[in-house]
């Protein structure tokens, strides 16, 4: 698991655990930082120091192996794989010279020198130029915050009115930079790859020259040189696309933060100031803690954390809440409190206070006090507007009149379907098509009012209009994980046998347009659309998520992906039915399933992670005015990369056992305070895994340091793999396999226990619930829910 993506959305709330992941972000950063340095200083000693060539190779290649990128979310592609592997395939290459006879030649400093010097100070630089100022107004926040709630509620109304609206504009200000820090330490983790890869490549491609052997070695490494300009030119455009959206959904949130809130196990959650009272000579203090409560269990939690001491954590309290009242300003001198008392501590109240009046109404009507509001305070994921667009008869005739022109008209067009047409054309086309009293008058392919441009356009608005994707949100998860793992071959058969589950309508519209695509990509030498522009063209008008989040924006590259396999592979896909003997989602049996993994503490230890393809976009020199939309980024004439070629085998060798090797490591602050949202790993990886006699099976790693792990999940019962996990909240269940704890954390039972009050725990695959007065957790695919 690599860097976890920075949601916008928790700037506002501004968790501990939001804090901690972007303080990770920063720990890389300066780790980057501090090796760009060292390697800058290695590099001078490479051309001062000719006597001594041979050590700063040696420590030059030293660093160079030994230093790895990191990634944002759950896996990477073959390209930021293969950039990944760049360093130590450039260190393999030092190791080889044998003869170092020759001065490096003096256009080193240009080629890689001063660009890793400009990157460090312009780009890393920037970075911490923008922590400085995040930090500084971090601690006037919060400062004046704790300023304001001292104020006497006595003091004039209009003083106080005036207090909280500088104290409101602060917040606000807060909020702003907080998003543009957090949105260029995305971009910057994202960025350093192909800035830092690209003088690297040139650096060695000049230094083979000034060798006796330079030539034949220059002729071995010109290969791998070519398949890495590919992959940075690949992750260069996904960075690009990727960056768009990202600020896009920034956009979003800061217009409206309230309608992006995430969806939470919590009723409510957020900061508060506990009064702890000291003996009568000390009077009380008040300190901010963050707390957390389950209406269904009433079960509230608190814990200490100051951030302009560093984000300190501190040790967390659990109590069961018995009533929360109201305090008013007679009876206290600071606004916004009130009382809760504890269902263990009969008479011991707690006193909170909130930030604001609204957040303290909300906090009451969350704990069940007498002030409530008539909104909830977790929103639910705010839907996508739905357009007019149908997938009925009338889409059918849209699609088909759109593609019969496009094929007689345009398909030879460059940049088909990359370049857009004017918006206002397009409407009024889509418009008329899909108004069943013009559709039959429009004549596309003999009338030269409809440019090919605003054709393609409208066909591609119209996919994007479907109430629902064309793929499914139902299915989007499990055709995402066959691109991010796997050998080729059992990528293209679950995607073979997702393409099966689609809803009748869905799978005929998609075939026919996957057909039009296909013949799209052969005429791409002269319209220069191959089957990886394709992908970028129609990867997010086939599919999207459910739900808009920075960690959905990352997996924008395999849904290209997706589209590309369907593309190249459209005949088997959906002229043949799904090999019968290919492994369907595993069903209930006699015996019992395997438990979900445990999250480990282990740290240090870099783990083998899937890997995806994703394929080359070069640029297109268009004259055309418009803007382009999202997906359409420039386009290229080499062929996809989905599947091996013979020459990438030749640089990458055959696959083994570790190519696709998924081990379970992660670290956790405890069940309660862990921030990873609870998850499903879909029965695609275990389709994966058994469809090629090279990769093992997934099994989680165990040491001395660490309890012996349960088996890792690769069955599920049939009943749970259709459908992502969902927030499971005071429910019932019964065990149907028996199961002995392996840890004191874990409920062991038999067959047919009852188990009252079951939740979704933080840990990804078990549940949280009472058996016999006990409180514990659960393997989800042990239970069913009544």
């Amino acid at each position: 698991m690599g860097l976890q993506p920075l949601e916008f959305s928790d700037c506002y709330l501004d968790s501990p655990w939001f804090r901690e992941r972007i303080r990770a972000h920063e720990a890389e950063l300066e780790r980057t930082n501090k090796f760009i340095k060292e390697l800058i200083k290695d590099g001078k000693n490479l051309i001062a120091a000719t006597k001594s060539l041979s050590a700063a190779q040696r420590k030059f290649a030293h660093s160079l192996r030994d230093f790895k990128f990191e990634f944002i979310g759950d896996a990477e592609t073959d390209d930021e794989r293969c950039i990944d592997a760049s360093l130590r395939e450039f260190s393999n290459f030092l190791k080889n010279l044998e003869e170092q006879r020759e001065i490096m030649a003096l256009s080193v400093t240009e080629t890689l020198i001063k660009p890793l010097e400009k990157f460090r100070k312009e780009q890393l630089g920037a970075v911490k130029e923008e922590k400085k100022k995040f930090d500084k107004e971090t601690e006037k926040n919060y400062s004046l915050i704790d300023k304001h709630l001292n104020l006497s509620a006595k003091k004039k109304d209009s003083h106080l009115q005036e207090a909280d609206i500088q104290v409101e504009q602060n917040r606000q200000h807060f909020y702003e930079l907080s998003l543009e820090y957090v949105c260029k330490l995305q971009e910057i983790q994202e960025r350093k790859k192909f800035e830092f890869v690209e003088p690297m490549l040139s650096f060695f491609q000049g230094m083979f020259t000034f060798y006796h052997q330079g030539h034949e070695l220059a002729k071995d490494f010109n290969h791998y040189k070519m398949e890495l300009q590919i992959n940075i030119q690949n992750t260069r455009n996904r960075f690009e696309g990727t960056r768009s959206e990202v600020e896009e959904l920034m956009n979003k949130i800061r217009q409206n933060p309230k309608d992006h809130k995430r969806a939470s196990q919590f009723t409510a959650e957020g900061y508060l100031y506990v009064q702890e009272k000291r003996p009568a000579p000390f009077g009380s203090s008040w300190v901010k803690h963050y707390c957390m409560y389950r209406k269904a269990a009433k079960k509230f939690n608190i814990i200490p954390f100051e951030h302009r001491s560093g984000g300190k954590l501190g040790d967390g309290e659990v109590f069961f809440l018995k009533e929360c009242t109201k305090r008013h300003t007679d009876s206290i001198d600071r606004r916004f409190c009130f009382d809760v008392e504890a269902a263990d501590r009969p008479g011991a109240a707690l006193t909170m206070q909130a930030f604001s009046e609204d957040e303290r109404k909300q906090w009451l009507e969350a704990l069940g006090g007498k002030e409530a509001l008539l909104h909830s305070f977790n929103r639910a994921i705010v839907p996508r507007p739905e357009g007019s667009a149908q997938l009925d008869k009338m889409g059918f005739t849209i699609l088909r009149k759109c593609i019969s022109a496009v094929e007689t008209r345009g398909i030879n067009d460059q940049g088909l379907y990359r370049v857009v047409g004017v918006s206002s054309k397009v409407q009024r086309l889509l418009s008329m098509l899909m108004d069943v009293k013009t559709c039959n008058e429009v004549d596309l392919e003999n009338s030269v009012d409809w440019e090919v441009k605003t054709i393609t356009s409208a066909l591609k608005q119209y996919l994007r209009s479907l109430p629902e994707p064309l793929m499914t949100y139902e299915l989007h998860g499990d055709f995402i994980v066959p691109a991010k793992s796997g050998s080729p071959e059992s990528r293209v058969n679950a995607i073979h046998f997702l393409v099966h589950k689609l809803p009748e309508k869905n799978k005929e519209m998609l075939d026919i347009l996957v057909k039009h695509l296909t013949n799209v990509s052969n005429h791409s030498k002269q319209n220069l659309m191959t089957v990886a522009n394709l992908g970028v063209v129609f990867g997010p008008t086939l599919m999207r998520p459910q739900e808009e989040t920075v960690a959905a924006i990352m997996d924008l590259k395999f849904q290209n992906i997706v589209v590309e396999i369907l593309i190249e592979n459209h005949e088997k896909i959906f002229r043949t039915l799904p090999d019968a003997t290919f492994p369907e989602p595993v069903s209930l049996s006699t015996s019992p399933p395997n438990a979900p993994p445990r999250q480990s503490k282990r740290q240090g230890q870099r783990t083998k992670r899937p890997v995806a393809v994703y394929n080359l976009c070069l640029e297109l020199e268009d004259g055309d005015s418009a803007n382009l939309s999202k997906e359409d980024t420039p386009t290229g004439n080499l062929d996809s990369l989905s599947s091996p070629s013979p020459t990438t085998a030749a640089v990458h060798g055959p696959p083994g056992p570790d190519k696709n090797h998924l081990l379970a490591d992660g670290g956790s602050f405890g069940d309660w305070a862990s921030p990873v949202p609870c998850q499903t790993r879909s029965p695609m990886v275990q389709w994966l895994n058994t469809q090629s006699p090279t990769t093992p099976s997934c099994s989680p790693v165990v040491t001395p340091s660490s309890p012996k792990p349960p088996p890792s999940p690769l069955s599920l019962p049939a009943a749970m793999v259709d459908k992502p996990l969902e927030s499971v909240v005071n429910r019932k269940a019964r065990a149907v396999y028996p199961c002995e704890a392996e840890h004191s954390s874990e409920l062991s039972f038999e067959i047919g226990a009852i188990f009252e009050d079951v939740q979704t725990s933080r840990e990804p695959g078990w549940l949280e619930g009472t058996l016999n007065g006990k409180r514990g957790l659960i393997p989800q695919n042990y239970v069913k829910l009544l």
